[in-house]
């Protein structure tokens, strides 16, 4: 073709990027590399991007070098010869992108130069025909797509126009990997040039309907070649090829994130047009990996009230799927948001009643979604929370216990929903399907569940009247998988969970409440003594006065003695051993750096400036400053001291600025000529600056200028403070 002829051989050799040098004078010519240059019968996939990319990059080059001369036609040569690296089928999508992106990098830079071209008088128009004239299709709709891009910003030709033609005519790929590569390029560049409302591109022929009929079609051709992978290539490839189409998804799925964000797609357009549209492409192509994502893209993209508003037509979706769509996953999701949406404001919850979310989901989610949906929408009616216990009891009862792990997780999680709402468990009590589903858990399961109710009564401070027997019984129905052994588990009990479990217990035990001290004792009778002193253990932990905690463990410990359990005793004086030798290894360990800093710390014990300016230990606040920097002073002769005296300063500074009488302008400039002649003396010596020290006054000094600057009150007190640029 004239317009794609090659430029004359040049005289010497060219030079080229390092990886691509090699030295015969062929070399020098534009080549291409193709899959001649690796050995026959070699499948190396590494081998065959590497060739891709060596092929891409020298034909990249030379368009770069046509880019410089402002040589159009070579530029439109090397940059068709360049794509033509794509046209392989050769490499997974995995490999394919590494060689896509290379290319889109290439591409962007073109597409500045046509920019330019077109500043110089180059026809856009000729030019969006100019490119068709590539001999293969790829190139050419690559090229066109880089063309239309700064068409369409010329605004030479309405948007919707150019728009449309490259959606049409990118149906000259079909194969499934190149093609969905090239419209994700064309969604790409193309998402900030949609006439969307607000946009530029906006006007009286081109309108937000425009965008989305652009994006729908596009969307609709992509999915179309992604699903087509699944029907290429042997059926024991299924496995490999599913892979690939994972690796995919999210190509198709921008789309819809593109249509979530066009401002003008408001209720009425999603309702009317956009989802019945997307759920029409998702139904018809059948196929369960696509269903599934597709799905599970429409809840997360789109907003919660677009999602409340057409729940009909959503769930109404949901039977038209594959038989192996995991639906139950999807729903939880949408249930899952619609749930967070109405946590998040009371005043959307009218439009939950308005709709009935509750009866168009009761036969079409997952339970344990549909409690928690329950829990937000309707948390006064806990007959509908307990409406839904009792349809997971019934189903229950036909299967028997439950073995399966993933069943396990759900009941679970069904019955951790109304604790997690209602953070109650008397009003989870109410709901008298609640234990009748427990009785189905495995044993290390209940103890697990009745180790969350134990979690969720400490957490809210939960105190329950020992007075409603009833409601004790029930409450301790529930923990039986802690305080009985079950039948049949003669394996050996691992220790110290078995310690955890019996704590969890004790815990329990002190939330019962009663103002009879009679019928609290008849609570407390049977926990025995050993399990008292692991409460009062698991209390001392908590304890932050180290004296106190020390006595009280002395203490224990000789009611453990008196009691005959020695291991108790002999732990609690263990307990009271570590905190001691803790406390001395501390006073007497710690390095000098680290006892300045204490030191310095504690002048806040004795400091208070509360919203009253009540004020206290003026006088003690700077008699610690002051040990501090005497401290700081016993390590002189260091870069490390230097640093301390800086600190100190800034501890100063703050007292100063907060009106510390005692804190006067003399100790502050004292403390910074200190600091100076110091930093001097360390600069004269043969030990090296150190740049911490140094920038660390720097900013002090900046900041002590800062407040100077200020004016007012703060800046008169620091007129005072002379620093070394004064």
């Amino acid at each position: 073709d004239e317009q794609f002829e090659s430029p004359s051989k040049p005289k010497f050799p060219i030079l080229l990027p390092h990886r691509l040098r090699v030295t015969t004078e062929a070399s020098c010519r534009p080549v291409k590399y193709t899959t001649q240059m690796i050995a026959d019968g070699v499948e190396d996939e590494e081998k065959w991007l590497a060739a891709g990319i060596a092929g891409l990059q020298q034909n990249a080059f030379y368009m770069h070098r046509a880019l410089d001369t402002n040589n159009l036609r070579d530029a439109l040569k090397f940059s068709a010869q360049m794509l033509s690296e794509l046209r392989t089928s050769k490499l997974s999508p995995h490999k394919y992108y590494e060689l896509y992106m290379r290319a889109f990098d290439e591409l962007r830079k073109l597409e500045i130069f046509f920019k330019e071209e077109t500043r110089r008088g180059c026809s856009i128009v000729e030019l969006y025909e100019l490119v068709q004239h590539a001999g293969n299709i790829l190139p050419r709709l690559y090229l066109l797509c880089t063309v239309g891009s700064v068409y369409i910003r010329s605004k030479e030709a309405p948007a919707k126009d150019v728009l449309k033609d490259l959606v049409e005519m990118c149906r000259g790929i079909q194969h499934p990997v190149r093609g969905l590569f090239l419209r994700s390029y064309l969604s790409q560049i193309s998402r900030d040039k949609l006439p969307d409302i607000g946009s530029e591109y906006e006007g009286d022929a081109d309108t937000v309907v425009d965008a989305v009929e652009f994006v729908l079609q596009n969307f609709t051709e992509m999915n179309k070649l992604w699903v087509r992978m699944q029907h290429q290539g042997p059926a024991r490839e299924k496995q490999r090829r599913e892979k690939e189409r994972n690796e995919l998804r999210d190509l198709v799925g921008k789309n819809l994130h593109v249509l979530s964000q066009v401002e003008g797609i408001d209720l009425d357009m999603y309702r009317d047009t956009v989802l019945p549209r997307v759920l029409e492409q998702i139904v018809n192509c059948k196929d369960e990996i696509a269903q599934f994502y597709l799905m599970d893209c429409i809840i997360q993209v789109f907003p919660d009230e677009y999602h409340l508003q057409t729940l009909e037509v959503l769930l109404g979706a949901c039977p038209q799927l594959q038989p192996s769509v995991d639906i139950k996953t999807v729903l939880s999701r949408l249930m899952e948001r619609l749930s967070n949406y109405a946590a998040s404001s009371s005043e959307v919850l009218p439009e939950f009643l308005q709709v009935e979310a509750f009866s168009r989901l009761n036969n079409a989610i997952g339970k344990s979604s549909l409690l928690t949906f329950t829990l937000h929408v309707h948390p006064d009616r806990l007959d509908y929370a307990d409406q839904v216990l009792g349809s997971c009891f019934k189903k229950l009862q036909s299967v028997g216990k439950v073995e399966d792990n993933k069943a396990t997780k759900q009941i679970v999680a069904l019955l951790s929903a109304p604790l997690e709402k209602y953070n109650d468990i008397v009003t989870a009590l109410k709901l008298s399907n609640y234990p009748c589903v427990m009785e189905y858990l495995d044993t290390e399961t209940s103890k697990i569940m009745a180790t969350v109710i134990i979690q969720s009564i400490m957490k809210n401070s939960t105190r329950i009247s020992s007075a409603d027997k009833v409601q004790v019984e029930a409450l301790f129905e529930l923990m039986k998988g802690l305080m009985k052994d079950s039948e049949g588990t003669a394996e050996e009990v691992d220790e110290d969970d078995f310690k955890e479990e019996q704590n969890s217990v004790a815990r329990l035990i002190q939330m019962l409440i009663n103002d009879d001290p009679e019928e609290m004792f008849k609570v407390l009778f049977s926990t025995t003594p050993k399990t008292i002193f692991q409460l009062l253990n698991q209390v001392l932990l908590t304890i932050p006065a180290p004296e106190l905690a020390l006595r009280l463990y002395l203490q224990c410990a000789e009611a453990a003695n008196d009691t005959d359990l020695e291991p108790v005793a002999y732990d609690f004086f263990t307990q009271a051993y570590i905190l001691y030798e803790n406390r001395d290894t501390l006073t007497h360990k710690a390095t000098g750096p680290d006892q300045c800093r204490a030191v310095y710390g504690c002048a806040h014990l004795f400091w208070v400036d509360d919203q009253d300016n009540l004020k206290d230990g003026e006088r003690r606040a700077l008699r610690i400053a002051n040990a501090a920097q005497q401290l700081s002073n016993a390590a002189r002769g260091s870069t490390g001291p230097v640093t301390l005296f800086i600190e100190i300063l800034n501890k100063y500074l703050y007292f100063y600025e907060k009106v510390n009488q005692h804190i006067t302008v003399d100790a502050v400039n004292s403390l910074i000529e200190l600091i100076t002649t110091e930093m001097q003396q360390n600069d004269s010596s043969s030990s090296a600056p150190d740049p911490a020290a140094e920038a660390f006054l720097a900013g002090t000094l900046r900041y002590i200028q800062f407040q100077k600057q200020k004016g007012g009150t703060i800046g008169e007190r620091y007129q005072a403070i002379s620093t070394v640029k004064e």
